[in-house]
C-alpha cells in the first residue's frame, strides 16, 4: 500500500499501537485476522494521507462497474508485480487488489476490511487490474536512483569508516541528538545512550560489511555477511542526515522481512 517496506514497516507499527489500544474495549473479535487487516488498512491510508499522494480524482469511482471473474494466472501475475507498478494505482483499487490478488482475501472479507460495498469492491479490482495489465505492457523506464556529490561522499566516508571499524570516527559523525531505531527491538536517543552499546556490539561481529545502496530508492547502507561464500544481501541500515551529522540509524537486523518486496539497488 506504501510502496515501500520501509514506509510500511512504519504502517505496521502504527496499526500494532492501535490494535493493543483497541483491544480491551473491543469486546469479542470474531475474525481477529480481518480486525487486524482493517486497522492496518486504515492505518496505510493515514499514511498516504499525510504524504499528500491520494488525487481527488480517485475518490470518485464508478460503483456500478462489476469486476471480472477471478483468474488464477493473472493473480499470480499480479502478486509478482513491483511496489512502484502498484503505487501506479489509485489507493482504492490499490487496496482492493492487493487484499485479493496477493493474499487471497474473499470479495465478502475485503469489503469488511475496506468498510466499503460489494459493488465498490468489484468496480475497484476491475479498475485496478485492467489498469496493471496496461502497465505490465510498458517498459519500465524509472530512471536509476543517484545522489549529489555531497550525499553520496557523506554515506560512503560513513561506510568506509564502519567497515575500518574506526567507531571513533564515526561516533564524531553522529549528532548529540542523534536516534537510533533497531527495528522491532529497542529506540534510544542520543550521543552517549546510542554510540556505546550500538558499535560495540557490531565491533564484537567484524563479519557484517557494509555497502552504499538503495533502498526502495532511499540511501542505505546494504549489509552483508564476509563469512557468506555467496555474498548475499542480509540486511540494511537507513541513515538520516542533517548536514554532515547523522541524526537518525534505523537498523534492520531484526527485521529481515522488510526485505522481501523491496527494491534494491547498489551504489
Amino acid at each position: 500500500m506504501t510502496g515501500s517496506v520501509v514506509d510500511g514497516e512504519d504502517v505496521v507499527q502504527e496499526a500494532i499501537v492501535k490494535a493493543m489500544e483497541a483491544a480491551p474495549t473491543a469486546g469479542p473479535i470474531a475474525n481477529p485476522e480481518g480486525w487486524l487487516f482493517r486497522i492496518a488498512h486504515h492505518a496505510a491510508l493515514d499514511f498516504l494521507r499525510r504524504r499528500v499522494r491520494e488525487d481527488a480524482r480517485d475518490a470518485n469511482e464508478d460503483l456500478d462497474m462489476i469486476a471480472a471473474v477471478s483468474n488464477p494466472i493473472e493473480q499470480r501475475q499480479i502478486a509478482a508485480m513491483s511496489l512502484r507498478t502498484l503505487m501506479r494505482l489509485p489507493a482504492s483499487q490499490r487496496s482492493s487488489v492487493i487484499l485479493s490478488d496477493v493474499l487471497g482475501h474473499s470479495l465478502q472479507e475485503i469489503c469488511e476490511i475496506v468498510d466499503a460495498t460489494v459493488p465498490a469492491v468489484k468496480a475497484a479490482l476491475q479498475r485496478g487490474r485492467t489498469r496493471l495489465r496496461a502497465l505490465a505492457a510498458t517498459a519500465d523506464d524509472a530512471p536509476v536512483p543517484v545522489l549529489a556529490e555531497p550525499e553520496r561522499t557523506r554515506l560512503k566516508t560513513y561506510i568506509e569508516r564502519f567497515n575500518a571499524h574506526d567507531f571513533d570516527a564515526v561516533r564524531a559523525m553522529l549528532s548529540d541528538d542523534v536516534r537510533l531505531e533497531i527495528v522491532n527491538r529497542v529506540r534510544l536517543a542520543g550521543k552517549k545512550a546510542v554510540a556505546p552499546p550500538y558499535f560495540s556490539n557490531y565491533a564484537t561481529r567484524p563479519h557484517w560489511r557494509f555497502a552504499p545502496g538503495f533502498v526502495d530508492r532511499h540511501p542505505a547502507a546494504l549489509v552483508y555477511d564476509a563469512d557468506d561464500p555467496d555474498q548475499r544481501l542480509k540486511y540494511f541500515v537507513l541513515l538520516a542526515w542533517a548536514g554532515e551529522q547523522v541524526v537518525g540509524i534505523r537498523d534492520f537486523v531484526f527485521a529481515r522481512y522488510a526485505m522481501d518486496g523491496a527494491e534494491l539497488a547498489a551504489m
